[in-house]
């Protein structure tokens, strides 16, 4: 796969005050479907983007990971769709879209997500092996399960199965009968 950066210019983005329409703006200044002109006062400024000249199988499957992540984030964080959209400034639908998987958003769009939902942009794109080692770091954080960990390597798969059967019958109450 081949990649290459494409235009090293960046567009300006802007949202038309009369019709609300989001739109790159125009050699005229005026909205490409009001016709009025475009004034704002903070323009935003997209970055150069990098292209890939064959599509990456694993873009879908990352999208749906993100998609996923942004979902959980901003339930956690008791907001709705309408909600994050306002305070990303776009439509509810591209929210929609984007935890659909049927969007996947550009670099740009990720930072401002992540601020929408105050959160670092790496907890947007983190895949299950990142979540995976988090899990195992706040276990081993536990100094009693720490040393058991370092144990375990040198168990047989009949010893584990024994200890894993005594704890298992000690968390849940239960008494084995020698």
């Amino acid at each position: 796969m081949a990649t290459t950066l494409v235009s090293v210019e960046t567009r300006e983005v802007v949202r038309c005050e009369h019709c609300r329409l989001m739109q790159y703006r125009t050699s005229n200044a005026l909205c490409r479907k009001c016709h009025k002109p475009l004034d704002i006062e903070e323009p935003v400024v997209l970055a150069p983007q990098l292209v890939t000249t064959l599509p990456a199988p694993a873009s879908a499957e990352a999208g749906m990971q993100v998609a996923g992540q942004v979902r959980d984030i901003r339930k956690a964080r008791h907001l709705s769709q309408r909600q994050l959209a306002g305070r990303m400034q776009v439509p509810r639908t591209y929210i929609s879209k984007i935890e659909n998987g049927k969007a996947i958003p550009t670099l740009g769009s990720l930072e401002r997500l992540a601020a929408a939902l105050e959160v670092d942009v790496r907890q947007l794109v983190r895949d299950s092996r990142s979540r995976r080692d988090d899990e195992v770091n706040a276990i081993l954080c536990d100094p009693f399960l720490a040393e058991i960990a370092a144990l375990l390597p040198h168990l047989d798969s009949l010893q584990r199965t024994l200890i894993y059967g005594a704890v298992r019958d000690a968390a849940t109450g239960r008494r084995r009968s020698a």
